[in-house]
């Protein structure tokens, strides 16, 4: 959906632009081919391997940070407005194809998860250590497991076995195989790998603290664009496209419209459009079945610093 996003920020040559998620950096490169001399991008990404991919241009600057502070890192460099913001959310397809960064369930690797590997806890500390009701209540939550409870006391019964100690050091569940290992009689024939994709799902979100980054960049987002200026976002499961949708069409992630006195609504945002991937894309690309691609206009900016 590169075509649709870039399309979507409605560009400016001389305008300033954020891609708050680099990763291999195709779409900062797209959207700096449609700058002018005098156009800006930044481009922040949490995940230290992203710098290898950083463009060499003068309109670049890469920030090496979480998203959720969007708008004090552009402050540092002086920008206080711009013209568009891009995020393409989730795990990028390098994170996916490198085993010890534990994100794919298809190769066996540490159960690391982290996107930025700063941070103190990883997958595997998030199993050994929690409780089997808070292991149930975020399967539950953000996997959308129908089976979380059962899937939560299998993994403390499989650590347990494996004589966990309150860490995930020595024993325990250390890599993915584990994981898997552990739940494996709780995966229906036939759906394996989707309630797998669910379980790292619901493990990574909260690992990488996804759901509250993200409320945090859409707000810090509408604050920054000019008027008129375009948030676009690619999610790819229901709980991102769930608050990016309220967001855009109320301000607010209860999706609950406000009015003034006069009906008007009090939103900072206008849905534009929505689209999802076409046949090619998915046929290219398996991960893209599941994106959907929303653009949203600022139309006022009340009460901004």
């Amino acid at each position: 959906m590169l075509a649709e996003a870039v399309e979507g920020l409605a560009i400016r040559p001389e305008g300033t632009y954020v891609d708050v998620t680099f990763g291999g950096g195709g779409h900062s490169r797209a959207i700096l081919s449609a700058l002018g001399p005098e156009g800006r991008l930044y481009a922040f990404d949490q995940d230290e391997d992203a710098r290898a991919n950083a463009i060499d241009d003068p309109r670049f600057t890469l920030i090496g940070e979480n998203f959720s502070h969007l708008k004090a890192f552009l402050r540092l460099h002086g920008v206080r407005r711009v013209d568009g913001v891009l995020a393409d959310l989730g795990v990028s397809s390098h994170q996916f194809d490198v085993a010890e960064r534990g994100f794919s369930t298809r190769f066996d690797g540490a159960l690391d998860l982290r996107m930025d590997r700063r941070s103190p806890v990883t997958g595997a500390d998030l199993v050994n250590n929690s409780s089997e009701e808070d292991l149930a209540r975020l399967l539950r939550l953000y996997g959308e497991l129908p089976n979380a409870r059962q899937m939560a006391r299998a993994i403390v019964k499989y650590r347990e076995c494996k004589g966990v100690q309150g860490s995930a050091g020595e024993s325990g569940i250390k890599t993915t195989s584990d994981l898997k290992e552990a739940v494996a009689k709780h995966l229906p024939r036939g759906m394996e790998n989707k309630y797998l994709a669910m379980l790292f799902q619901a493990l990574r979100i909260e690992v990488n603290g996804e759901l509250e980054a993200l409320k945090a960049m859409l707000q810090q987002a509408s604050e920054l664009l000019v008027e008129g200026g375009h948030l676009v976002v690619i999610s790819y499961h229901s709980l991102e496209d769930r608050l990016v949708k309220n967001y855009m069409r109320s301000g607010n992630f209860e999706g609950v419209v406000e009015k003034d006195f006069y009906g008007n609504p009090l939103s900072p945002m206008r849905m534009v459009c929505k689209c999802t991937a076409t046949d090619e894309e998915v046929a290219e690309n398996n991960r893209a079945r599941s994106a959907m691609l929303r653009v949203a206009e600022k139309v006022e900016m009340k009460n901004e610093k």
